[in-house]
């Protein structure tokens, strides 16, 4: 409802195509820029409480922008910055919200329930324009953005009422700056969570085009009224909604992959048809295709990024893929919407489209299936030993030194699967790695990394899965000494300083 409001008070307010683009910039970027710190802090605090207060937060700018619409005191620029609010409040409460949905389903049962709050928020997408376009014509968009903030009372309420059942670590919470270090250290060493970002990317930035343009047509191209625009949304949703109610099905017979690249075609189809198209009953249609697009891939992508990441990484990893989405969506509306302030609309969607389809045939390299069956839960046992526990636990570096003894004619099969163990070890906390060869005994290899503490080298050991162990069991696998290969464990300790001369001659005068 608000977006519909908003961005038909801006072809009211400043019907520049540009101006009108800024909308939806406003709205997204926001998730670009605040997205990632939100991840680092929802993984580390009291989820519940954070997501409340973000909530009150979204409240209060949902209410300052009805409050200046309906006096009259509203600008494009400030219809901007409220939005914007709002669109922070969104960013910072979407990683903690998203990353949910695995602690309320069985594994098995994940893919159905992403797919079933897709379907879900695309209901709204239907209901929700259509609330908005009546209440425009009958009241203005001041009265809907007030009840948006009202609406927000009843998600308050769900949230208060929620209670976490997942097993909490028994060791301190991470600070915030090493969360963050944590977060985008994991998906430099993610490749499946790089591939979803990858795909995501190519399609958000093509499709912004849609929601950037669609008031902006309706209103000036079109020469319709608030309850067309809202019907063409409603449209969408329900397109989604359809979609979604058989996306179980169809993934059954068709791949991810090929999921999301007839998504894309048919997404491409739809921004070609909005380019071209104007009249208000065939661009319903379109937009009914343009949603069975959308809801194809994001559903697609988002069930791959939930699979490709562990709990301890959930909302930080899930934040990187949602700023890549928003950053993505920000971008494309900016560039599109300077484009057509210099040309016309049908130029801009035109031009999305052909470098769009461009993008996702060079992203379509990245295969999701490739990471489609990796088992990120917890592991039950650790392979490394432990020694006692240091006095401080902030005590570090640690350095962890393991020997492995290897027959001559397996070494390059060994060193080939030492890659993945370094993937992992870096993947989860430690800021170095390193493989060497005995220059004495050809066949003993040290493998040695370092962890910043001891309470970092506690965490990295509780955050080791099922295919972790696995990349572990196959490198200990080659060794060929009497049982498993040897662990030691070092902390770091500082040489004592030189006294400088100037100092000593200084006090014994």
């Amino acid at each position: 409802m608000h977006d519909v409001s908003a961005g038909w008070l801006m072809t009211d307010l400043a019907p520049d195509p540009f101006m009108v683009s800024l909308v939806q910039v406003a709205v997204v970027l926001p998730g670009f820029l605040f997205t990632i710190p939100a991840g680092a802090l929802a993984d580390i605090v009291d989820r519940r409480l954070y997501m409340l207060t973000a909530i009150l937060w979204m409240t209060c700018m949902a209410a300052g922008i009805g409050a200046i619409t309906v006096t009259g005191a509203i600008t494009p620029w400030s219809l901007i910055v409220f939005t914007f609010g709002l669109g922070a409040g969104t960013a910072m409460m979407l990683p903690a919200f998203t990353s949910l949905i695995p602690d309320l389903v069985p594994r098995q049962q994940l893919i159905a329930a992403v797919t079933l709050n897709a379907i879900a928020m695309n209901a709204t997408r239907a209901i929700g324009p259509a609330i908005a376009g009546a209440l425009i014509a009958l009241t203005g968009p001041g009265p809907v953005f007030l009840l948006n903030a009202v609406s927000f009372t009843g998600i308050y309420f769900v949230i208060l009422r929620y209670r976490s059942t997942q097993p909490r670590s028994t060791l301190p919470s991470e600070r915030f700056f090493g969360a963050l270090k944590a977060g985008l250290r994991f998906v430099r060493q993610s490749p499946s969570l790089q591939t979803v970002i990858i795909r995501g990317v190519a399609f958000f930035t093509m499709m912004s085009g849609l929601f950037a343009f669609l008031p902006l047509i309706v209103r000036v191209e079109v020469g319709a009224g608030p309850q067309a625009y809202g019907l063409l949304l409603a449209s969408m949703g329900a397109g989604a909604v359809t979609t979604g109610l058989a996306l179980t099905r169809l993934r059954s017979r068709i791949s991810s992959d090929k999921l999301v690249t007839i998504g894309t075609i048919i997404g491409a189809l739809a921004l070609l048809g909005l380019a071209h198209v104007r009249m208000i009953l065939p661009l319903a249609g379109i937009t009914f295709v343009a949603g069975a697009a959308w809801i194809s891939v994001i559903s697609t992508l988002q069930v791959s990024a939930q699979m490709s990441l562990p709990a301890w990484i959930r909302a930080r990893g899930l934040a990187v893929y949602l700023a890549s989405f928003m950053g993505s969506m920000a971008i494309g509306s900016a560039i599109w919407g300077r484009l057509a302030s210099a040309t016309d609309t049908t130029t801009a969607l035109t031009v999305a489209v052909g470098l769009g389809l461009i993008a996702s045939l060079i992203a379509s390299r990245w295969k999701l299936a490739a990471h489609a069956r990796v088992d990120h839960s917890l592991a039950t046992t650790v392979t490394e030993g432990l020694v006692a526990i240091p006095e401080q636990t902030h005590d570090g570096p640690v350095m962890v030194n393991i020997e492995y003894l290897i027959a001559a004619d397996e070494r390059t099969s060994f060193e080939a699967a030492m890659r993945d163990v370094r993937r992992m070890r870096l993947r989860n906390g430690a800021v170095a790695w390193g493989l060497f060869r005995d220059t004495e005994d050809d066949a003993r290899y040290i493998e040695h990394f370092i962890d910043a503490t001891w309470l970092d080298h506690l965490r990295r050991r509780e955050r080791l899965t099922v295919d972790d162990a696995e990349f572990k069991n196959v490198a200990d696998s080659f060794h060929r000494g009497d049982g498993r290969p040897k662990v030691k464990h070092f902390i770091a300790r500082g040489a004592p300083k030189r006294r400088r001369r100037w100092l000593g001659r200084k006090l014994r005068d």
